[in-house]
């Protein structure tokens, strides 16, 4: 079974895309052949369930612009996540976000109303004859409206992933500025949140997000205090990954979750050993060019949910590990970076990348669990808020 992948050059989900955001886009790109990543299609949603619970200089987004102080849901700078929100509904819901975080699904709910309400009245409107001299300047304004409201839908998602993680008391981290004292981009200085993290997953779930961060750390899983020397553009991408395949998680076992209620579970889950290396070469998690210092697959381990993933045929195993709207993938874009930077790189004429000029950050192998245990966390919450909004407000293409 072959995993899902396609072809990255300039773009992360082989888009063309302007040469502005080539560097944003290189988060997702690979260093490796055998880098995995997630083809670029739309499908439609599954109902929403409430959780029980060119030399490009660094820094274009950063800090959501929110300050909270008294909160403990924001880091020791003050800030409760990386991106700054810049349309008026997404500083709107800024705002809500400081000062009445549970009020936020209400106030998006208003949102999504007004939002539909305006596309069905452009939908109303007549588009002038073929031969007017307003056309042009007729579906200029349509584009541009366009445009917006999907800036807007972009911020809307994110609010909604960001009060996810103060629902659960879980700080996401807001920069990744290393500096003279601290050189880790400010994640060693935190403390642990693994367990309010693992928390947040089912079991199944978290026995894969334990074999993903196997595959990242090797075996160095146990040593949290050993310092790894990555670059920038290095570390965006891993998280970037992780953002992935905690979507992909998230959408697979909510299946799975349903399956095993209904007792309809196939019956190769329950089999025994599955063949580890076959595993991890056809599964979206996978990227053998990583960081792990232990081998190709060390520490995997073989379990209910991942026997359930390989009972998958190629189509579904594909279909399955898309992202479904454009506006997931942006926001997946948008935040990295926020979070990283942007890289210093160089893209050579045969469209490799060079990143030696690429800043650097000394990170522990305990700093690089919690961030790859958030970057998963924020794409299982993006399953989620999706499902959510296009629910309320149909986006996501078939």
């Amino acid at each position: 079974m072959e995993a899902a992948t396609t072809t990255f050059i300039g773009s992360s989900f082989g888009i063309s895309r302007p040469a502005k955001s080539v560097a944003r886009s290189a988060f997702l790109a690979t260093n490796g052949k055998d880098f995995v990543r997630f083809p670029h299609k739309h499908y439609s949603s599954v109902s929403y369930s409430k959780p029980s619970h060119r030399s490009v200089a660094y820094g274009s987004r950063r800090c959501m612009g929110v300050r909270a102080s008294l909160s403990s849901s924001s880091d020791s700078s003050g800030s409760i996540a990386p991106l700054q929100l810049e349309s008026p509904v997404g500083q709107f819901l800024s705002q809500i976000l400081i000062s009445h975080p549970h009020l936020v699904p209400a106030a998006v709910e208003q949102q999504l109303e007004q939002l539909q309400t305006d596309r069905d009245a452009e939908k109303q409107k007549e588009e002038p004859s073929a031969t007017s001299t307003d056309l042009v300047l007729y579906r200029k304004i349509a584009e541009v409206k366009a445009i917006e409201r999907r800036k807007t839908l972009e911020e809307i998602l994110y609010a909604l992933v960001v009060q996810k993680f103060m629902d659960a008391n879980v700080s996401l981290i807001s920069t990744m500025a290393s500096s003279s004292t601290d050189p880790s981009g400010g994640v060693d200085t935190r403390p642990s949140q693994d367990e309010k993290l693992e928390r947040l997953h089912s079991p199944e779930a978290y026995d894969m997000i334990q074999n993903h961060l196997a595959l990242i750390l090797g075996n160095r899983m146990g040593d949290s205090t050993a310092v790894v020397q990555i670059n920038k553009l290095r570390a965006g991408q891993v998280y970037a990954a992780s953002v992935m395949y905690g979507y992909f998680l998230k959408r697979v076992d909510q299946r799975f979750q349903l399956e095993k209620t209904m007792k309809i579970l196939p019956n190769a889950v329950d089999e025994g050993e599955t063949d580890i290396r076959k595993v991890v070469s056809s599964h979206p998690e996978a990227f053998s060019d990583g960081i792990s210092p232990g081998g190709f697959g060390h520490g995997l381990k073989a379990s209910r949910l991942r026997n359930y993933v390989m009972s998958f045929d190629g189509e579904t195993l594909q279909r399955y590990a898309t992202i479904r709207s454009k506006e997931a993938v942006s926001l997946i874009e948008k935040h990295t970076e926020a979070l990283f930077g942007r890289p210093e790189i160089v893209i050579a004429l045969q469209g490799t990348i060079d990143s030696s000029k690429d800043e650097l950050v000394k990170i522990s192998f305990g700093g690089l669990k919690r961030l790859v245990l958030e970057a998963v966390t924020f794409g299982s919450f993006l399953w989620d808020v999706e499902s959510y909004v296009d629910s309320r407000y149909h986006f996501v293409l078939n």
